[in-house]
């Protein structure tokens, strides 16, 4: 039987890309932490610690009934384990690897996903809506049980359900990750658009005997000559390639080929080829333009930026290495197209009246609304992120309190009159689901803040609990006005940067 095509997509839980067991209700045998490490798990004969038999996996404890019966097929007892994704994304297909357990794996397990934002991820969950992934499904011992997953959510966590209780030795969530391209473009500056963690896929390759292509644009720097990319040493013509479908086209400014650890067996020479074929199949892109061709070094990262041939946007790049070898990581930063590039043209398109009125969206005072209306063409999302910083931190207090007065108070639907109700009510979409008490407390405490300090308290409500903005806010009621009105100011522009992309997304 062939295995399922989900197992070529990268791993969005293992460890080497920040996934990680964050919490589970028994690990009496066995820690959790291993359902994510990356090498398959290892038998030792013989081997038993003070719990007992030492097993590579996660294994809670044996369920004991108080009537001394064991729990039957539809009996719903079961252990859990939250994993947190490394890279959040769409999941097409899960590996539940029993590897040897025989006589104590489970005899069934289900698998719900949910999306977060709040980086304290263990106290939103508590109130976090869970969609089920997998449903309960019987499982084989010393087996990889593999699960086709028909889904196209983001997700970030995971929890696995095992039923009633047992050893599972490996957790693989294959899938493509998927980043917060709002959060990604409000940073500005060129993004590594061959980012495994924003979203490209190493989609094909001539070889990969040594080493995976995935590892080619994995997080992070190689950790050894496994880490990356390598082929079989080739007898004859020809040269070995791969395929990088990019997380979003745009148009390349800096490559970094990185041959880290590869002494005796890097490539000689290398080129870099590119292609705007958006949606076109891997084995059906033709038209490559040559970005650059290099002769290369053993265990060096190259970098290149004015070597590069400017061909404007791609949507995938192929690595060429002559006649073969191995490459530790490839990078690849650009500017977005698309989107972006087409909103920022009509941004800069718009009247003075209406782009004064679209600008104060994102920032509600109105000087820095004109100013930015007259710093206008805009060449790049970058230089928008730029001239917002400066004009903002050009204005004085006065200016500053205006575009606070534009905001809704923390935990409260009404949006004043410049502000935009849909920003808004997906900025507090986390807090708008807090308990009753907690609203309550809110207000008396955007009250007092109020009373003390003469204006709203401001804070980027984006992915963060109506609990954690109450911290903050309950914390900064101590500060003087002075500070405040810095910290304030701080935070606008966190929001603003935020708009800003949106603006330019809605206009695109």
């Amino acid at each position: 039987m062939s295995e399922p095509g989900f197992l070529d997509l990268p791993d969005l839980a293992s460890e080497t890309v920040g996934g990680a067991a964050i919490a589970c209700n028994d690990e009496f045998f066995a820690e959790k932490e291993n359902l994510l490490k990356p090498a398959a798990a290892v038998w030792k004969d013989h081997l038993y610690t003070d719990r007992g038999k030492w097993m590579d996996g996660w294994e809670t404890r044996r369920f004991r009934p108080i009537d001394g019966v064991a729990p039957g097929p539809d009996s719903t007892i079961h252990d859990w384990c939250l994993i947190r994704l490394g890279l959040p994304g769409v999941i097409r297909g899960i590996v539940v690897d029993t590897a040897w357990f025989r006589g104590n794996y489970p005899a069934s397990c289900a698998i719900h996903a949910t999306e977060i934002d709040d980086p304290l991820d263990l106290l939103a969950l508590e109130t976090a809506t869970w969609t089920e992934l997998l449903p309960r499904s019987p499982l084989q011992g010393d087996s990889k049980n593999m699960f086709e997953i028909d889904s196209r959510a983001r997700f970030t966590h995971l929890r696995l359900e095992i039923f009633p209780d047992g050893g599972v030795a490996r957790l693989r969530i294959h899938g493509h990750a998927v980043p917060q391209w709002s959060r990604v473009r409000a940073l500005g500056g060129a993004i590594d658009l061959a980012a495994l963690e924003n979203g490209a896929v190493v989609e094909t390759c001539s070889d990969m005997f040594f080493g995976s292509r995935n590892n080619l644009i994995k997080a992070g720097p190689s950790l050894s000559m496994a880490d990356g990319w390598e082929t079989r040493r080739r007898r004859g013509p020809g040269n070995d390639w791969a395929i990088i479908r990019l997380a979003a086209a745009g148009t390349i400014e800096r490559l970094l080929l990185d041959t880290s650890h590869f002494k005796g067996n890097a490539p000689a020479r290398a080129s870099i080829e590119g292609v705007h074929a958006p949606g076109v199949a891997v084995d059906k892109l033709t038209g490559w333009r040559t970005l650059l061709s290099t002769a290369m070094q053993a265990h060096t990262r190259h970098t290149f930026d004015d070597e590069l041939r400017r061909i404007g946007p791609v949507t995938h790049l192929r690595l060429s290495v002559y006649p073969c070898g191995g490459v530790a990581r490839l990078r690849a930063w650009g500017v977005l197209a698309g989107d972006a590039a087409d909103g920022i043209s009509r941004l800069n398109a718009l009247s003075s009246v209406e782009a004064r009125a679209a600008l104060r969206r994102t920032n509600g005072s109105t000087a820095w609304a004109t100013a930015m209306t007259a710093a206008r063409p805009f060449e790049d999302m970058t230089a928008v992120l730029r001239t917002a910083e400066r004009v903002w931190w050009s204005l004085g207090e006065a200016e500053h309190r205006e575009a606070f007065g534009a905001h809704a108070r923390i935990g409260e639907a009404k949006v004043p009159a410049h502000g935009d109700a849909a920003w808004s009510t997906d900025e507090q979409k986390e807090a708008a689901s807090a308990a009753a008490t907690t609203l309550a407390e809110l207000a008396d405490a955007n009250r007092e803040y109020d009373a003390k300090h003469g204006f709203l308290f401001i804070v980027c409500a984006s992915g963060r609990s109506a609990d954690a903005m109450l911290a903050d806010l309950r914390a900064r009621l101590g500060n003087t006005a002075a500070d405040e009105l810095r910290t304030a100011a701080e935070e606008q522009m966190k929001i603003t940067r935020l708009r800003l992309a949106k603006l330019i997304g809605e206009l695109g």
